[in-house]
């Protein structure tokens, strides 16, 4: 006769334990790392970063500055400007989080969901505007200064109230983008020859007013939903054919601004012209319906940013090696 064997399992499946928590939810570094949108480096730091490099290099090209000094300061930049940026990104969550809740690309940041309180970011953020403000003081120059606060505490702030009140936050954006120019030129040369940061600057926001717009493309179902304004909404079915006016904008300053500073050949095969037929290939190639692809060409701006970047830093290498 024979009898049935019953095996009994050493662990039953329902007394498995629960996932543990730091697997089931991110950490508190990792949360603060989205806050200060470093997971996605260098998108976003890097067009702060451009317009200050661009000024360094076209200063150290008319005054022939050391390329060891020029170096350590261009470094400075890098992590100046990723602070500056994650510090107006914090201010932007801890301002836009109502909206971001009902946006679906932003629902999910850390403040608008709840992750971070709306303290905690605050906390974050008086850190970072704490060290900026400790450079600046450190520059001590008080011309210097005063350019350096208008930008932090006017420009940076007056922003995320745009979008509210007027189709063009993206003008508004590319001023507190761009002021770094402005800013390094006048800590490397004080005030001279002004017209040149300034047609950059101009420059600058029509370059803004291009990448902020196809960047806005990606939310304006949400948009239109919630009441926040942009370009994206007001050029309509128009987007790309408004945009090459600016694009032509942003060429024609920095082809002006060359001139002025008696920039060599290779800042205009490069810097004007390589940068042309990057920008025709954005708005050619452009499908603004496709949120993938508006975040695709807004990314390549960085690429741009530093073409510009590479026609004026061999001229400056031209006269200091």
């Amino acid at each position: 006769m024979s009898t049935a064997t019953q095996t009994t399992p050493l662990l039953k499946t329902d007394s498995l334990p629960e996932p543990t928590t730091w697997k089931s939810k991110p950490s508190l570094i990792s949360l603060y790392w989205k806050l200060n949108r470093l997971h996605k480096f260098p998108a976003g730091s890097i067009l702060v970063f451009w317009p200050c490099a661009w000024a360094l290099t076209m200063t150290g090209y008319r005054t022939h500055q050391p390329l060891v000094e020029y170096w350590r300061e261009l470094a400075m930049c890098a992590f100046l400007c990723t602070l500056l940026h994650s510090a107006a990104c914090v201010l932007s969550d801890i301002f836009d989080r109502d909206l971001d809740r009902k946006v679906e690309r932003t629902k999910n940041r850390p403040i608008a969901s709840g992750a971070i309180s709306v303290r905690g970011g605050v906390n974050c953020l008086l850190l970072e505007v704490g060290i900026l403000l400790g450079v600046l003081i450190y520059l001590q120059d008080l011309t210097v200064y005063a350019v350096g606060v208008f930008g932090l505490f006017v420009l940076q702030i007056i922003y995320p109230i745009m979008k509210r009140v007027t189709y063009w936050p993206q003008a508004f954006l590319g001023l507190a983008m761009g002021w770094g120019y402005i800013f390094i030129w006048v800590m490397r040369v004080k005030l001279q020859d002004l017209g040149i940061p300034l047609t950059y600057l101009l420059g600058i926001v029509c370059w803004a007013i291009v990448y902020d717009t196809i960047y806005g493309c990606q939310d304006r179902e949400d948009d239109v939903k919630i009441g926040v304004k942009s370009t994206s909404l007001l050029f309509g079915d128009h987007v790309r054919e408004i945009l090459v006016i600016f694009a032509a904008g942003f060429v024609s300053a920095i082809a002006v601004a060359g001139y002025l500073n008696h920039q060599g050949l290779w800042y205009y095969l490069i810097s004007v012209g390589a940068t042309t037929f990057h920008l025709l290939w954005q708005l050619w190639t452009l499908r603004e319906n496709d949120t993938e692809d508006c975040w695709n060409k807004f990314e390549s701006n960085g690429t741009l940013g530093g073409i510009v970047f590479i026609g004026m830093l061999v001229d400056y290498l031209k006269v200091t090696i």
